[in-house]
């Protein structure tokens, strides 16, 4: 094999709480994720030698500090790979949006490369590599519906949730997630998620208990610096969203919806009100056999 292509799709927490600042910096979290359909495109090939990177993004880099980049360097320094590997990555999900672009990125890259050089590595060892590269990136090799906890890399895979629609919208702005964690003020946070109960909605295949349910402890610092999160929450939900809830650190928003027909009527009317906002209709992606 010469070549291999593959599609790297994004994710979004229906839920994500923070349990404690871990003395190493990191936070200790407990969060349902969940596979959309929105996803880029990487096609990987042989070459003689070295890593290179085209991309048709001008928002991200081609170089080392691409978390894709830095999956086939890790892949070949660790795995003795003489030959070198050429990566083109079509982007579709939005960049720095809280839905895992880049670690999905990263892989796809993984996975793409134990294929390629017929390496023959378990999907736990494909994890335990990706961990390294971010602690998203071994749910992103899973994908599906999982619970995440400890940094995120300690995953219990779920039973798929139900069929619905899912609407997401990124507005024009860039969320840094260390600037989210650190402004995380713990000891004031009264309510947090029941990520417990979430998952038994999972389990029940309760669509509406699961959406009861949905809520993120990190909107508490996103949507106090940008407000056009709480607009689009409330837009989502003005027309017809069951809930609206903030991704990851943010800034993207999803919200769900019972039919198709529901969810792009209100994509054209939340693009008309937020003119700038990268809009999608998409649905849950199912867990890769």
């Amino acid at each position: 094999m010469e070549f291999i292509r593959l599609e790297a799709y994004a994710k979004v927490n229906l839920g994500l709480d923070v349990v404690k600042r871990l003395e190493n910096g990191y936070h200790e979290v407990r969060m349902v994720m969940q596979t959309v359909g929105i996803h880029d495109t990487l096609r990987l090939e042989k070459t003689k030698e070295g890593i290179a990177l085209f991309t048709d993004s001008s928002e991200m880099p081609d170089d080392e500090n691409n978390l894709a980049y830095k999956a086939a360097h890790v892949m070949k320094e660790r795995y003795g790979i003489a030959d070198g590997v050429v990566i083109h990555l079509q982007k579709r999900i939005p960049v720095a949006a809280g839905m895992a672009g880049g670690s999905t990125d990263a892989a796809a890259v993984l996975k793409g490369m134990n294929i390629l050089f017929s390496l023959g590595l378990s999907r736990q060892e494909l994890c335990d590599v990706g961990v390294r590269l971010g602690a998203d990136v071994p749910y992103c090799i899973i994908g599906g519906t999982a619970l995440a906890e400890g940094i995120g890399e300690k995953l219990t895979v779920l039973p798929d949730v139900p069929d619905c629609y899912i609407l997401t919208a990124k507005p024009p702005v860039s969320v840094s997630t260390k600037y989210v964690y650190d402004n995380l003020r713990l000891t004031e946070i009264e309510h947090h998620p029941d990520i417990d109960s979430m998952v038994d909605a999972i389990r029940e295949r309760s669509l509406s208990g699961i959406v009861s349910r949905m809520e993120n402890v990190l909107e508490s610092v996103t949507e106090k610096k940008y407000p056009v999160i709480t607009r689009i929450k409330s837009l989502m939900e003005e027309n017809g969203a069951e809930k609206a809830l903030m991704s990851g650190s943010g800034p993207t928003v999803f919200g769900i919806y019972g039919n198709r027909e529901d969810a792009e009527k209100a994509a054209e009317n939340l693009s008309v009100a937020e003119p700038d906002t990268q809009v999608f209709v998409t649905a849950f992606q199912r867990k890769e056999q």
